[in-house]
């Protein structure tokens, strides 16, 4: 088991996003985010999920060519979203 609010490895990264394998199933995710925000209860449960069940708090460090650091992890998934690089890891 993994230690909450670390990141899923890359195996788990693959079940994670197999639902959203398409751009466009992950384009509706960000839709979501966009009009409801990082509190919306079904955002925060995905957000929980990819991070072993713990939103991190604090400065996010990512894969995100250009932009390694994010000071919350909402931020760095909006921006993920704007980028379309849906799949990139914290």
């Amino acid at each position: 088991a993994q230690q909450p609010g670390t990141p899923l490895s890359d195996q788990e990264y693959r079940q994670f996003f197999r639902s959203l394998r398409t751009a466009r199933r992950a384009s509706t995710a960000c839709l979501l985010r966009a009009l409801y925000g990082c509190q919306n209860p079904l955002v925060r449960r995905l957000d929980e999920y990819e991070n072993h069940g713990v939103i991190p708090e604090g400065p996010i460090c990512s894969e995100l060519p250009g932009t390694p650091f994010f000071p919350d992890f909402c931020t760095f998934s909006f921006s993920r979203c704007a980028r379309k690089r849906y799949f990139i890891k914290v």
